[in-house]
């Protein structure tokens, strides 16, 4: 009896019936990884955790939401569709978005809490609205007309917003409000973040606030030298023809100036930079105590990053310290200034692997943070009371995600204390005290759970336990859902090459199955992570392929002998890595050697070309999604840094990272696809391939999408685009196969 009592619990916990991914499912809602929680934060008070969630009928459209860490309970603070029914984006709020790599998301997107706890700042479609957390449905409107990065200043007497190029602050007790620049207008850009800072240097403000809210840093640049491009976006109705001052490699940047205004009197000042303004002005905050600015100035060539010290009163300057690279200087958000003694935390890569130092602001160094043969990702939160540092890093595997905890004054350095035990993925929210984090934890069997955690690891409670049972919106895929395995390889000098592999469905080590290698392979991204994996690579391995991905040398969160083998000559190292994955799938007894296919996004398209023109006698197709074709055609940050000067002062090193030179070789299928509208990688890049490859005889396949941007993001045209892909592969490496639906 007990017996039967277990096997009819045991089938309780099983779907009624059992299904395999589809591309409709995929692309429909609700969200098959569950719910899902984004920008997530706990509350100036401790009281609460808030965070954005997708509705259920719309995972892109985003609402508000809290938990109550007292009673445990759930809510929504604020509906989105309630508070702006029919929303409506400028053309800049639109390209912000494709900045910030959320073109498909609607609704909120971003909020902040006052200092106090009480209020939120939600901006949503070009409006703000401040909301009474006691009374949530009582939203009030506070400022209008296409604004953007909007913030309450730090101790909450102000919010502050930029529009029309301009720096405004409300007073909120007054509700009054005050211009602070009236220059702004055509090329002249206060309070913002140019093109490439956005989209290569990860700036999203360009604004400043002085904690005690005694001033404000922003930048202000001139675009005017900047080329003026027509750039088409073609629609499915009418062609556009958009004037751009789009940067490309060797071309002029923007003129930039560091300000300083006071919030009250709104008096201006200059902070000099120097005589070069060819430079970058990568970040600037202020010192805990308000008494110094402290900007980042990188050079045009990216070989030189100074940190200088500004006095506010007097505005006296001094360079706190100066990295240098052969290479390039990477730049990061991991400087943090104490409060507790006069002494700020900096990151560097000086020794081959970045690690954390705590620097005296006389710029002199106390002693390393962290230290050994292993590198951090990112400085998470500072505990001084506790003595405390927390980092996330891949620190016991390569592939994971961990957070460690490690002694200010450099105690640990080599050996951290590891806070998330469970291997795999974890991504750590910190209160501001440090107190408390919200883990988010997956591996590749198990969706986004995520809970809150004491400082040491323990579990105070759930916010989503996200089990795949009941009703689950991937309860009844799970039966079908395919392990991930992982393994290494050699490169050809020595340094190990991490790799992921994904069965097909009913895996039969007797027969030879073909291979879905997919790849990224540019510097900023690691591919092969031990996490929730992505529901195509799922879905390509239950129609029979082996699903591979190989992390190659330039890939992201290695030592800087891994990530600088690319330079000044992009697209060898990384396709002769490839190729190295290639040539061991090609000796697995379960792999058809003449049937393997790779596909590939921007760097990626980039790789996949570069791949079949390699090595079309290995691969015998490929897929290649909005690839730079002519690293010339790309912006100046990114290019100039990796290729290394520029397409008139190198030219063999533009000739040998571009594709062109090597096209002849390539004699696979081929399908291009592009967005006819991208701002990112120019539509340019795919015609000037069309026409070569047409003067050269070589057939391919062309599917190009309509006022489709980078991410060809609308839901229409992501389900249109994997099914393209999906038949492509299905016609050539599957000729018999029917197609999926």
């Amino acid at each position: 009896m007990r017996f039967i009592l277990c096997f009819l619990a045991a089938l309780a916990l099983v779907p009624a019936s059992a299904e395999q991914l589809t591309l409709d499912r995929i692309h429909a809602d609700p969200a098959l990884a569950g719910p899902g929680m984004r920008n997530l934060k706990v509350s100036p008070d401790g009281a609460r955790v808030t965070f954005l969630r997708g509705r259920p009928d719309n995972q892109f459209q985003l609402d508000l939401w809290q938990f109550n860490l007292k009673d445990k309970s759930e809510r929504r603070l604020v509906d989105s569709k309630l508070l702006v029914p029919n929303e409506e984006l400028s053309l800049e709020e639109k390209a912000r978005r494709e900045r910030a790599r959320a073109g498909s998301l609607s609704g909120i997107l971003n909020y902040s809490w006052s200092p106090d706890g009480k209020q939120l700042l939600v901006p949503i479609a070009g409006d703000l609205y401040l909301v009474d957390v006691a009374k949530p449905d009582a939203a009030r409107k506070v400022a209008t007309g296409n604004v953007a990065d909007p913030k309450i200043s730090p101790k909450g007497r102000y919010l502050s917003f930029v529009r029309d190029q301009n720096l405004f602050v409300i007073e909120l007790a007054t509700g009054k409000e005050t211009k602070l620049t009236s220059d702004g207008a055509g090329t002249i850009h206060n309070a913002e973040a140019e093109f490439v800072a956005q989209e290569e240097m990860d700036q999203r403000t360009g604004y400043y606030w002085a904690p005690d809210e005694s001033a404000i840093a922003y930048k202000r640049y001139d675009e005017a030298p900047v080329p003026l491009v027509d750039r088409f976006e073609i629609f499915a109705d009418r062609t556009a023809v958009v004037k751009q001052r789009y940067p490309a490699a060797g071309d002029a940047n923007v003129l930039v100036d560091l300000m300083i205004v006071s919030p009250t009197t709104g008096v201006q000042r200059q902070v000099a930079l120097g005589a070069n303004r060819d430079i970058y002005l990568v970040r600037a905050d202020f010192s805990a105590d308000s008494k110094h600015l402290v900007y980042q100035l990188q050079s045009r060539d990216q070989k030189r990053l100074d940190l200088v010290a500004v006095d506010v009163a007097t505005l006296a300057q001094r360079t706190l310290l100066t990295e240098t690279s052969k290479t390039w200087v990477t730049i990061n958000d991991d400087l943090h200034f104490m409060k507790k003694r006069n002494a700020f935390l900096w990151a560097s890569e000086r020794t081959g692997r970045k690690h954390l130092y705590l620097y005296g602001m006389d710029g002199k160094l106390l002693h390393p943070v962290t230290a050994g043969d292993w590198g951090i990702d990112k400085v998470l939160a500072v505990n001084e009371k506790t003595g405390r540092v927390y980092v996330d890093s891949n620190r016991d595997a390569v592939i994971d995600k961990q957070i460690y905890a490690l002694a200010l004054d450099g105690g640990t350095a080599d050996k951290p204390v590891r806070v998330t035990q469970a291997d795999g993925w974890h991504d750590a929210a910190f209160s501001r005290s440090g107190e408390v984090f919200i883990d988010t934890f997956s591996d590749p069997s198990t969706p986004p759970q995520i809970s809150i955690r004491s400082a040491d690891g323990k579990m105070i409670g759930w916010l989503d336990q996200n089990l795949l049972s009941g009703d689950h919106p991937y309860a009844k895929y799970k039966p079908n859902h395919l392990p991930t395995e992982y393994g290494t390889v050699k490169a050809n000098d020595g340094q190990t090459l991490y790799y992921s592999i994904v069965k097909p469905t009913g895996f039969d080590a007797a027969k030879r199955y073909p291979v879905f290698l997919t790849t990224y392979g540019g510097p900023g991204r690691q591919y092969v992570q031990r996490k929730w994996g992505n529901n195509f690579d799922q879905y390509m391995a239950q129609q029979g392929y082996v699903v591979f991905r190989l992390d190659n040398r330039g890939s992201d969160r290695r030592e800087r002998a891994f990530t600088d083998a690319l330079y000044k000559d992009l697209g060898r190292v990384e396709v002769a890595d490839q190729l190295t994955g290639v040539d061991w799938l090609a000796k697995q007894s379960f792999v058809d050697a003449k049937r393997i296919g790779v596909f590939g996004w921007s760097y990626g398209g980039f790789m996949s070309l570069r791949l079949l023109a390699a090595a079309s006698d290995k691969i015998a197709m490929g897929v290649s999604v909005a690839p730079v074709t002519d690293w010339a055609l790309y912006d100046t940050h990114y290019t100039e840094r990796f290729v290394g000067g520029t397409p008139k002062s190198d030219p063999k090193a533009y000739k040998d990272s571009g594709v062109f030179a090597y096209l002849d070789g390539l004699k696979s299928p081929l399908l291009l696809v592009h967005g006819m509208a991208d701002d990112n990688v120019l539509f340019s890049n795919s015609t000037r391939l069309i026409d070569d490859l047409v003067n050269r005889g070589i057939r391919f396949d062309l599917m190009t999408y309509p006022g489709a941007k980078h991410g060809i993001s609308s839901r229409p045209g992501q389900r249109h685009v994997f099914g393209t892909i999906d038949a492509f592969f299905r016609r050539h490496l599957m000729p018999a196969a029917p197609l999926g639906k």
